[in-house]
């Protein structure tokens, strides 16, 4: 029964309120699926890293060899057409050297390391550019990579990112139709991309003068260019 003094307060004050929380929980299913594309491309960009390693007892006879060094390959490239703004000096470091079988450590020279990143774009002058700069007394050749220019770059991702997204759809609906799904709105994309160029390599230590050695052979050979697409779809 209810007590007296409840229905007091029901007359004077009227009915109690009734709250209620209500939540509402939306579920959506989501079917992903990915497709690749890919195309290949005769690199058209070549760049090169020529090192130089000197040790002298001065710094003065250090960087004075060195800088003839560098001025000498510059020179003779530019004489073989690769034009200043495609030679840059990427690392200059001066370093003393050091005698530790005395336990002391004295100074015992100085030695420079120096870099070029040299970039040709006429790959019959490739060769040259190894063999020249090798005679001036370049004594690393290193990290020989090819590429592509920027705009042959996205015209070439364009081309494997629409064959990746027909790809995906078409995969996508085969998959819809054999397992009886039915496909709602597309509300996802996602794009990876796989190293655009997959560069060759060229590391070797050169010493000695490249009249004393083979000619240099180097070919760039295609390219791959990959994209990956994953759609992701709701399902009804």
């Amino acid at each position: 029964m209810i007590s007296l003094a409840i229905l007091a307060l029901l007359k004077f004050f009227g009915p109690l309120p009734l709250s209620v929380n209500s939540i509402i929980t939306n579920k959506t299913n989501v079917f992903s699926v990915s497709g690749e594309g890919s195309v290949t491309a005769v690199p058209d960009t070549a760049t090169i890293n020529l090192g130089i390693t000197i040790s002298k007892p001065t710094v003065k006879e250090a960087q004075t060899e060195a800088n003839l060094t560098i001025k000498k390959i510059q020179e003779d490239l530019k004489k073989l057409g690769i034009p200043d703004k495609n030679i840059k000096t990427i690392n200059y470091n001066l370093n003393p050297t050091y005698d530790w079988s005395s336990g002391k450590g004295g100074i015992t020279g100085y030695q420079i390391n120096t870099n070029l990143e040299v970039k040709v774009t006429d790959f019959d002058k490739i060769n040259e550019v190894i063999d020249i700069a090798t005679a001036d007394g370049a004594n690393l050749v290193g990290n020989l990579q090819f590429s592509v220019n920027d705009d042959k770059l996205k015209e070439l991702q364009k081309q494997a990112r629409e064959e990746a997204v027909k790809q995906a759809k078409q995969k996508a609906q085969d998959l819809a139709n054999v397992s009886g799904l039915k496909l709602g709105k597309l509300i996802d994309v996602q794009e990876a991309t796989t190293p655009s160029i997959r560069p060759l390599y060229l590391n070797a230590a050169t010493t000695g003068k490249a009249t004393d050695q083979e000619e240099t052979k180097v070919a760039p050979g295609e390219q791959e260019i990959k994209i990956s697409i994953t759609l992701s779809y709701e399902t009804l």
